[in-house]
Order: C-alpha cells, then structure tokens, then sequence
C-alpha cells in the first residue's frame, strides 16, 4: 500500500511538473510572438519619434535664428536712429553757436 502511495505521489508531482513546463512554455511562446508582431511596429515607430525628433530640433533652431537675427536687425534700427538723432543735436548745436 505504501509503495502505491508513493506512485501515486510521484505521479502527481510528475503531472505537476509536466502542466508547469507546458503553461511556461505557452506563455513564452506568446511572449515570443508579441515580440514579433511589436518587432516591426517598434522599429517603425522608433524611426518615426527619431524623425519627429529631428524635425522639431530643426523647428527649434530656425526659430531661435529667427528671433536671433531679429534681435540683431533691432539693434541696427536702434544704432542707426542714435546715430541719427546725435547727427541731428550736433547740427542744432552748430546752429546756435
């Protein structure tokens, strides 16, 4: 009776053993497959956050230069009506001397 108890016993842990080696198998092999199906999407998708990436740093830059080159264009105005108004005071000045 004992020696068919312990059968019985190895038996048991045998089947448990094979059902946990099946389920670990199926959940890699879903795992396996996701992978897959992701695998092209991410590559795309990758390439095109990289793309956007780019794109707004492009973005970025030129509008940076734009408002530098403004900047510079303001200080020119600036400069030159100084310019023109000292021209003015010096002639006023002349005239009255």
């Amino acid at each position: 009776m004992r020696q068919l108890e312990q059968k019985l016993t190895e038996a048991q842990a045998k089947a448990d053993l094979l059902i946990a080696q099946h389920r670990r198998a199926r959940a890699v092999g879903k795992a396996h497959d996701a992978r897959v199906a992701i695998g092209d999407h991410s590559k795309s998708a990758a390439f095109d956050r990289l793309k956007h990436k780019v794109t707004h740093n492009e973005a970025v830059s030129l509008a940076k230069s734009e408002i530098g080159a403004d900047d510079v264009e303001d200080r020119f105005t600036a400069m030159e009506k100084s310019d023109r108004i000292e021209q003015l005071l010096a002639e006023m000045k002349a005239r009255h001397a």
